[in-house]
């Protein structure tokens, strides 16, 4: 068993949502990987208020019994892989609440990014790339992206192209990769 430990954040609650589906693909691919335990995080099961927190997160001063249950769950893993639908030509607005309420949790760590949208979802990927800069968080350069035109039958049924299994690969290659290495940062 690896020691390193990846979360798949689920970044939309949305009812009818697509992503749980995408989720659930990315999981199913990352349960065949032995260089890291995968497991789904889901922000459904994480219901945060908006940024409700006095003290910038930056300070690691939580106060909210919300807050310190989520940054615990957080703080639990060496990398993420972000599931993002693309709103607006942005991410989600309950992935990025729960994104902003750490800070700490995030730093010298991995990600990668998993979108879909009628674009694939790839300009709310571009947005997640920047915010996770400002918070010390890696990010690889792999990732996956699904139309809703051409991966999803009647913009609802998830049915990806096979031409994603091998981007998969290597989004999972990436991000265990440097996943580990940030773990030498943070020992």
């Amino acid at each position: 068993m690896s020691d390193l430990k990846i979360a798949i954040i689920l970044g939309s609650t949305r009812p009818g949502r697509n992503g749980k589906a995408v989720a659930d693909w990315v999981v199913d691919r990352a349960g065949a990987r032995t260089a890291a335990e995968y497991e789904l995080v889901d922000l459904a099961d994480y219901p945060l208020p908006h940024l409700d927190e006095a003290i910038p997160p930056s300070m690691g001063q939580y106060q909210g019994e919300h807050t310190k249950a989520w940054a615990a769950k957080i703080a639990e893993f060496d990398g993420y892989i972000f599931v993002t639908p693309e709103y607006n030509h942005s991410t989600s607005g309950v992935l990025k609440n729960a994104i902003d309420y750490l800070y700490g949790e995030w730093n010298n760590k991995a990600a990668a990014f998993v979108s879909y949208g009628s674009l694939g979802g790839a300009r709310a990927i571009e947005h997640l790339r920047a915010v996770a800069s400002e918070l010390q968080l890696a990010h690889v350069r792999q990732q996956l992206s699904f139309s809703l035109f051409t991966d999803f039958e009647n913009f609802s049924l998830f049915k990806p192209g096979e031409q994603h299994d091998a981007a998969a690969t290597t989004l999972f290659e990436q991000l265990e990769s440097w996943t580990r290495a940030l773990k030498t940062v943070r020992v």
